[in-house]
């Protein structure tokens, strides 16, 4: 079983930044690849970006190309996301998942979930 535990969240306004975090428990971090989501209400949840298991290789939303940016740290357990010249629609509750061995903008293909941070951008 592997847990995860989003933080960094918060309010910002438009053109600002913020640095989500995603703390992972369980020793197969590295096993697999891991991704963000977000979910606006009202609407589904959205692929936002993707990492392979060693961080190698990565994948975005078109909507975020050149804005966000994923990591991760094995040694530490830890996926980030650093997300720039924020936009209001932008706004969301954003989700860490991870337990693909592939990567993947599929959430299905994702077992393990965070409970989410709520990102807040202001005109």
């Amino acid at each position: 079983q592997v847990q995860l535990v989003e933080s960094g969240g918060g309010s910002v306004q438009a053109g600002g930044s913020l640095r989500l975090s995603c703390a992972a428990s369980g020793r197969t971090f590295s096993s697999y690849a891991m991704g963000w989501f977000r979910q606006a209400p009202g609407k589904a949840r959205e692929f936002v970006a993707t990492i392979s298991r060693a961080g190698a290789n990565t994948d975005y939303a078109d909507s975020v190309k050149g804005r966000f940016y994923i990591s991760r740290d094995n040694a530490d357990n830890t996926l980030f996301l650093k997300m720039d010249s924020l936009r209001p629609e932008d706004t969301a509750v954003y989700y860490c998942a991870t337990g693909s061995t592939f990567l993947t903008s599929n959430p299905a293909d994702y077992p393990y979930w965070g409970q989410g941070t709520q990102v807040t951008v202001t005109s």
